[in-house]
């Protein structure tokens, strides 16, 4: 879980979800894609919040903010797969 309201991870200060994170995540979730997608997006918007209220002038892009939490959640397809 991240530090709050930083969004930072608690064992190596990146921002969270790092790449070790998401690894675990995808582990616990891996028979629930979809039930990934939903906590992601969830936190999606705790951190928005809380990134809003820490500093709102400095809050990261919608964008970013997407990729960060979201984008690394969708399945991967192979060749020929839609």
């Amino acid at each position: 879980m991240p530090m709050r309201p930083l969004w930072l991870c608690r064992v190596c200060a990146a921002p969270w979800p790092c790449q070790p994170a998401r690894l675990a995540l995808t582990r616990d979730y891996r028979q629930d894609r979809v039930g990934l997608s939903v906590y992601m997006a969830g936190r999606l918007f705790d951190a928005t919040g809380d990134l809003v209220t820490l500093n709102p002038n400095a809050v990261p892009a919608p964008a970013e903010l997407f990729e960060r939490f979201l984008a690394w959640t969708r399945r991967r397809t192979g060749p020929g797969e839609g």
